[in-house]
C-alpha cells in the first residue's frame, strides 16, 4: 500500500508558474472559475452559484489534505498571487500506487499553455516525490482541448465508457486517460 505524507505541502515552481497550497484568501478566484459556464462546461459537475459553494469545496481540499487522500495546488504566475488555476491529486488508490488528477484553469487564460506548465510539474511531483506508479485522468471526450493538454503531456487514452455518468442533466461519456511512471515525460 502506498503511504502518502502531505503534511509537508510541496511547492512546485515551474518556468512561469508558482503551484502552492490554496488558502481562503483564494476563494474568490476558485468562485469565478467554478462560477463560469465556460469553465464548467465538461466538467460533470453543477457551477458554483454562491460563494458558499466554493467553501464547501475548500473544505472538502483541506479534510482530503490532511487525510492524505487528496492534494490541490493553486497555479498562479511567479511573482504574483493571483489564481489562474488548480491542479491536484484525488481518489487515490493507494493500493495499486494511483491517483487520479484533475484540474481547471480559468477561461481568461486558456491558450496559453500554463495548464501544460501545471500539469507536467503536478504529475513529476506524482511521479517523483509521491511514487505513484501510474496517474489517471477522466475526461469529457469533447474537450478536445482538455484531451489534448493530456496527450502533450504524455497520457494515453486508455479507455472510452459510453454514457456512464449524469452531468448537467444528460448522460455523457467519458474517456480515461494514463501515464505511467515509466513513460516519458514532457
Amino acid at each position: 500500500m502506498l503511504e502518502l505524507d502531505f503534511s509537508d505541502f510541496p511547492q512546485l515552481t515551474t518556468q512561469r508558474l508558482q503551484l502552492r497550497r490554496m488558502t481562503l484568501n483564494d476563494a474568490p478566484a476558485l468562485f469565478r472559475m467554478r462560477n463560469d459556464a465556460n469553465v464548467m462546461r465538461y466538467m460533470g459537475r453543477p457551477r458554483a452559484e454562491r460563494m458558499e459553494d466554493v467553501l464547501v469545496l475548500f473544505d472538502t481540499m483541506e479534510k482530503d489534505l490532511s487525510a492524505n487522500e487528496g492534494i490541490t495546488w493553486a497555479i498562479t504566475l511567479k511573482g504574483t498571487d493571483e489564481v489562474l488555476g488548480t491542479v491536484g491529486f484525488y481518489r487515490l488508490k493507494k493500493a495499486h500506487h494511483r491517483g487520479e488528477v484533475g484540474y481547471v484553469l480559468h477561461s481568461d487564460h486558456w491558450r496559453k499553455g500554463y495548464m501544460r506548465e501545471a500539469l507536467a510539474a503536478a504529475v513529476n511531483c506524482g511521479f517523483d516525490r509521491f511514487r505513484f506508479h501510474s496517474i489517471e485522468a477522466e475526461t469529457d471526450p469533447r474537450n478536445v482541448a482538455s484531451n489534448t493538454v493530456l496527450e502533450r503531456c504524455g497520457f494515453i487514452r486508455e479507455g472510452y465508457f459510453r454514457q456512464n455518468f449524469l452531468s448537467h442533466g444528460e448522460f455523457q461519456d467519458s474517456a480515461v486517460y494514463s501515464i505511467l511512471g515509466t513513460d516519458p515525460r514532457p
